[in-house]
């Protein structure tokens, strides 16, 4: 593949920071990816370029591979991406709850002072956001825990309520059966269409199917 030589440059500064905490540079995907027990940990990088300026959103989040491998089955994902779906993911910018959320670059000296902040970031509590957001038990909390109001580490809303009712039903949550009501209301208000509530009874189904083995 062919990277420009912003892409390059951003590589360039960041592969060795990344390496030593076991993380791959994976350029093809645009991310730096660490694989773990449960899944992978990854840090998506992606540059949108207006003349002379470029706009860096930097995301970060994990799979879980359990999770995904069952949520996977009923979600519209082509299946060429299904392998490297996120569970969690959310910005830099967002967690930190800045504005603007993405970096606004301009120049050599700008790239490298972006650079020394995600570093920062990471060394900082990043990483051990990374590690405290993985288990079954971590994404409960963060999916279910407030599930009539949208989750900011998802970006879509309608997937939050698929993984988030799969996770449950792993974790075997005393509120699974309604959560199975809150969500199916959520997905009609989503997205009105007969398809979707096929689609998520036939999890629902799976999953007592599932928690009965």
């Amino acid at each position: 593949m062919i990277l420009t030589p912003f892409e390059t440059s951003l590589y360039r500064q960041l592969a060795r920071f990344f390496g030593d905490y076991e993380f791959a540079l994976l350029p093809e995907k645009k991310q730096f990816r660490r694989i773990t027990p449960t899944g992978f940990q990854n840090v998506i990088l992606s540059p949108s370029y207006y003349g002379d300026t470029t706009l860096l959103d930097v995301n970060f989040g994990c799979r879980n591979e359990q999770v995904e491998q069952i949520a996977q089955q009923f979600l519209p994902t082509l299946t060429d991406f299904r392998a490297d779906a996120n569970t969690l993911l959310i910005s830099i910018g967002k967690y930190q709850q800045v504005t603007p959320p993405r970096y606004s670059i301009r120049s050599d000296f700008e790239l490298e002072s972006v650079c020394r902040q995600i570093m920062e970031f990471f060394t900082n509590g990043g990483f051990q956001q990374l590690n405290d957001t993985c288990s079954l038990r971590s994404l409960d909390r963060i999916l279910n825990d407030d599930p009539a109001h949208p989750c900011p580490y998802v970006y879509n809303q309608t997937f939050r309520c698929y993984k988030g009712l799969t996770v449950a039903s792993l974790t075997h949550n005393p509120h699974f059966l309604g959560l199975i009501d809150l969500y199916r209301h959520q997905l009609d208000r989503q997205s009105p269409n007969a398809y979707e509530q096929i689609n998520f009874d036939r999890l629902v189904s799976y999953l007592q199917h599932y928690s009965a083995n």
